[in-house]
């Protein structure tokens, strides 16, 4: 189980960094949506892996129950998450209404360069 987690946040955070440095601003939007949908894994999986357990201490049981303090750093940590994706769909959708392109421009100057270089 643990191997399949730890992979999981694995891709998760390849894939999210992968998609941040592209060129466009929707593939950024989705690689930091990536992202922290691979940190709110690593929350989650750092209160223990443990199956069938509350996350409350029960009254009259053996005292056995999970953390619940990373239950509610993932369920804060994605409200955050769906306000900043959302602000950040505003932002990439303005500037696409104002440039009429989601292309993310470099320098003029750094792509002349890289011109040159390659002619050479």
């Amino acid at each position: 189980m643990e191997l399949i987690v730890a992979s999981t946040i694995g891709v998760l955070t390849a894939g999210g960094v992968y998609l941040l440095l592209r060129l466009r601003t929707f593939p950024v939007i989705l690689g930091l949506a990536l992202l922290s949908y691979s940190v709110n894994v690593f929350l989650f999986a750092s209160g223990r892996l443990a199956i069938d357990m509350s996350p409350i201490l029960s009254k009259y049981g053996d005292g056995i129950y999970t953390d619940p303090l990373p239950q509610a750093l993932v369920l804060t940590a994605i409200v955050i998450s769906f306000g900043m994706t959302a602000v950040l769909v505003m932002i990439g959708l303005a500037a696409f209404l104002e440039a009429e392109t989601d292309q993310i421009d470099m320098d003029p100057e750094v792509e002349e360069d890289a011109g040159k270089d390659a002619r050479t």
